[in-house]
Parts: structure tokens; sequence; C-alpha cells
């Protein structure tokens, strides 16, 4: 999965990856070639006493130092730049296919899963890219022509290396194995400790109203502590590492000294060469080092790269149109035909044979207990989620053919839990309609009976937004959501309990204005608040997600007795008549 995932975006940067192969391939070159030089200095300048053959050799061997640090600098700026670039196009991959998931799929891998895929896992993908251009590149380089000049040197000291690079070949392998499941624990950990972590942060007030401070606190101990323990685990098998491979070094080191003390005794070996031996076999130690330094990142790596493709290769239950309606007869005429929504592996759907329409010019409610489906329902029409049974109809076209930019301007959804954006009123309002006047938002802002307040703030419009809108009320967020939709000037609204922050007077004012504004537009609005929705033209009762009454408020007061229930749970007989 690494490999495939490192295949497909390191295509477009062949040329860059190309020239810092070139430049790794010569600095490795250079730094094999300086023992042979070193050898060759001491065997006949040293020895022989001729200072201007070491003055000579010892040049050239500063100009190929040079050579090689120029080489290196030039491979770790190109190796650098490269997996960065990896990096931003991880990125963006993975936030272009969030982007497109439907709320079935959001809800799939929850959103601190989908956060700590999109930072620390796509990290840890470009890390490993940035250690492959800057190490692993000149480790296979550099072992290979170390054996090859060793065996140049003295064939039978060699032997020395079909003991030592086996070693250290099994003993990373053998820890690499145990890693892997590892750091898959990990990763899983790490994103418990975000989810306890955003849950804490964001439902801060709640738990201060409750004073739930020490359960908290263990709630986040207990993930805190179990992410320690795997990672003290992963340290421990990594720091064996280091001791088993420093061993193996210094022995080998050992044996080539005294194996090679014997054979310069004996004549057939000169001390230059014994020289360059013990540098060529420290230069494959370290050659071996830097790939087993690149090993231990593989198996984090690869778990980050596997849980990257699981977000890539998921696809969005919600498919944009091969040939997309581009123009609709601009009416907001709005239908759902025997429509019904099921979750993956619910026994039963949320929705069932769903029929309702909407007309323009008409205020159409819907009600219901809680969990009948009404959320659901409005979710259906902007294809938050699409209907697995029936029809969701707008102006006669079903909305899975029409063009996703088209529907947004058609559609407009004030969800239940209204969210704001860090920035301020202007740019939250200028959200739909960023071509929008300051004169059309104050309008909407009046409609939504925002004026008042957001006038009262000290820089009025461009009075800053915390994110999530957690600088202002609810019912000022409330009405703020509303406000932004009335400026995106939509032929459907669609209101999904958007009142219930509001008081009774703001709420019967905001509606008067709202039935002004929206005179010719078509108006759904789902509520549990009766006295928000009896005044409607039309209202739709659902009951465990199917409909069983339609009509206006006295009509199903006298034969609907689900509705009446609905009613008279809220106001007395006299009020409800």
């Amino acid at each position: 999965m690494l490999i495939r995932l490192l295949r497909t975006y390191l295509t477009p940067y062949k040329k860059p990856i190309g020239l810092l192969v070139l430049l790794q391939f010569l600095q490795t070159c250079a730094t094999l070639f300086l023992p042979t030089l070193n050898a060759d200095i001491i065997d006949n300048g040293v020895v022989k006493g001729d200072t201007g053959y070491i003055l000579n050799f010892g040049a050239l061997m500063i100009g190929i130092s040079l050579a090689q640090v120029v080489c290196n600098i030039g491979a770790v700026y190109y190796g650098a730049r490269t997996a960065s670039a990896v990096g931003r196009d991880l990125r963006a991959a993975v936030f272009d296919r969030v982007q497109s998931f439907s709320a079935r799929e959001l809800g799939q891998f929850g959103a601190p899963s989908l956060i700590t895929r999109t930072t620390n896992d796509v990290q840890q993908v470009q890390m490993l890219a940035l250690m492959t251009f800057t190490l692993l590149v000149s480790a296979p380089i550099m072992c290979v022509g170390g054996i090859v000049l060793a065996l140049g040197l003295d064939v039978p000291l060699s032997g020395v290396l079909l003991a030592v690079v086996p070693v250290l070949g099994i003993s990373v392998s053998l820890i690499v194995r145990r890693l892997r499941p590892l750091f898959r624990t990990m990763q899983v950990r790490l994103d418990t400790v975000n989810r306890v972590l955003r849950e804490q942060i964001t439902g801060n007030r709640v738990i201060r109203a409750f004073v739930r401070d020490a359960y908290e606190e263990e709630r986040f101990r207990k993930a805190n502590t179990d992410l320690t323990e795997v990672s003290l685990g992963t340290g421990r098998m990594l720091a064996l590492m280091f001791p088993i491979v420093m061993t193996v070094v210094n022995v080998s080191s050992i044996a080539v000294v005294w194996f090679g003390a014997h054979r310069i005794d004996s004549g057939g070996m000169q001390i230059g060469a014994l020289t360059a031996f013990l540098a060529y076999l420290m230069q494959i130690v370290m050659s071996v080092m830097m790939a087993t330094f690149m090993f231990m990142m593989v198996p984090r790596a690869e778990v980050c790269a596997e849980r990257i493709q699981e977000v890539l290769e998921t696809s969005s239950s919600v498919v944009p149109p091969k040939a997309p309606v581009l123009e609709l007869r601009r009416h907001g005429h709005l239908e759902l035909r025997g429509a019904g929504f099921r979750y993956p592996g619910a026994e039963e759907p949320v929705l069932k044979a769903v029929d309702l329409v909407a007309l323009p010019g008409e205020t159409t409610a819907v009600i219901g207990s809680t969990g009948s489906g009404k959320s659901t329902l409005l979710g259906l029409v902007p294809r938050l989620f699409d209907a697995t049974d029936g029809q969701v109809l707008v102006d006669g076209v079903d909305v899975r053919t029409v063009e996703p930019r088209l529907l947004a301007r058609t559609v407009s959804l004030v969800p239940q839990k209204p969210y704001l954006f860090a920035g301020t009123v202007a740019t939250n309002l200028r959200y739909g309609n960023p071509d929008a006047t300051d004169e059309e938002l104050w309008h909407a802002l009046e409609v939504a009976q925002a004026k008042g307040f957001v006038e009262g703030l000290e820089n009025g419009l461009d009075s800053p937004i915390a994110q999530g809108g957690t600088n202002v009320s609810g019912g000022q967020r409330q009405r703020l959501a509303i406000a932004r939709t009335l400026v995106q000037r939509p032929e459907i609204y669609l209101f999904d309990d958007s009142f219930s922050a509001l008081d009774y007077a703001t709420d019967a004012a905001l509606r008067a204005a709202l039935a002004r504004e929206t005179a010719e537009a078509t108006v759904v609005i789902v509520a549990q608040r009766v006295s928000t929705i009896r005044d409607a033209d039309r209202i739709v009762v659902l009951d465990e997600g199917r409909v069983v009454g339609t009509g206006r408020h006295h009509e199903l007061m006298a034969d609907n007795e689900t509705y009446r229930e609905i009613v008279l749970s809220q106001l007395t007989e006299a009020e409800a008549a």
C-alpha cells in the first residue's frame, strides 16, 4: 500500500527525483573513493617519506570532498522539495475526498480520525519520502560499492563481511516485524486522544454545568495512558536496534584488525590497505545503519499509508451526475415520491415511502416525535445523503441529476445546529453569495431579527466571529444562520428546527418578517414547537419514518391522533383550538 501510494504521488516529480539520484550517486562515489586515496597516500607517501606525493594526493582528496559536499547539498535540497510537494499533494487529495463525502461517510470515519489522517498520517509518509531521498538512495550504492572495493583490497579478509551483513539483516527484520502492529495500534489510539480532547474542548460548558471535570480528566488520562503504553512498547523495540547494530560493528572491527594484522605480518597486505578496509567496513555498516533507520520508519508509514488510502478509496454515496441538468425552471416546486432512507447495515430504514409536496408561495411544516426522521428528510433535498428508495424532485427533476452548484443555488438549508466559520459577521453572511452588498446584508439581518445585536457590536458587520460562532449566543447564532440563507436568496428554504433557541416574541417577529420575504419561495420548516408551524399552509406528520397525516392545523387536530398528542403535550385544548 505504501509503495503504491508513493508511486502514484511521486510520478509527477520524475525529473527532480532523477537529478536527486544522480547527485546521490556522485556524492556516494566520492565518499567511496576517498579511503582508496588515503591508503595510496599511506603506502606510497607516508611509508616512503614522499612529501610531494602526499601534498598532491591530499589536494585531490580535498577537491573530491568539496565535490561530495556540493552534491550532498543539492541532493538534500531536491529531496526536501520533492517530499514536501508529495505531502502537499496528499493532504490536498485527502481534503478533496473528504469534501466529497456525504454525511454517511463522515459519520463512518469520524471527524477526529479524518483530522489525524490528513495531518499526522500524511506527515509520516512525507517524512519517509524525505528520509528515502536523503538516506536510502545512497545506502545501497555505498553498501555494494564498499563491498566491491573491499574485495579489491583483500579477498580473504572480506570473509568478515559474509558474517556481518546477514547478521545485521536478520536482526533488523525481526525487530521491524514486531513494530508494524504496534504502530497501527499507536495511530488508532492517537485518534482516540484527538476525539476525547475535541469533545472536551467543544463540550466545555456542558462539563462544567454538570461538574464532570473529574470524570473527563479520568477519561483523558485513560486515553493518554493507552497511547503512552503503546508508544513505550514501540520505543523499547526501537531501542534494541542501535545496540545490536553497534555490537555487530564493534565485533567486526576487532575481527578485521585481528586478521588484518596477521595478513600484514605475512606480507599479504599493506598498512594502507588495512586502513582503507576498515574505512570501507565502516561505510558498509553505516549504509546498513541508514537502511535500519529507514526500516524503523517504514512500519509506521505503511500503517499511515493504509489509513490514507482507505479515505482515498472510499467513494461518496452522493455521486455527481454524469450528464447533469444545468438549468431548472426556477419555480421551487419540491416533491418527494416514495422517498426512503436506510443507513448501511441498519435493520430498519429511517424513512419509509415518504410522499410530500411543497409548492412555491406556501409554507410546508414537518412535525413528529424525536427520531421520526424529520432532519433526515430535509437532508435528502440538498443531497447531504441520497434517498435509498424513491425520488426527490425539484421542479420535476430528480436532485441526483441536477448539477451540484445549481442545486446549491436553488436549495438552502439552515441546519438544526447552525455553524459559523471563523471570520467576521460579513464573511459568514456572504458565504453563499460572495457578491452581496452591505445593504443586502443589513436587510437580511433585519428580517432575521439580528440587526439590533449586530449594530450593537463594536465593528458592526466587521465584528469578529470565533470558530463555530462560540462568541455569540445560541439564538444569535441561529439568526445569523438564517440571515446567511436569506442573503443567498434560493428558491427553496429548508429550516431544520432553526427557531428552537429563540424566545416566543423573537420567534413570532422573525416568522412574520420571513413570511413577507419568502412570499414567492417554497418554505419547508421542521419544528418541535407547535406555535411555530400551526399557521403553515400544509403540515406533514411523521411517525417512525412514515407520513401518518397531512393537512392544516384544524384538520389534523380533528382526525389525526399523533398530531393531536404532540399539540396537547405543549398547549391546552383551548389554546390548540
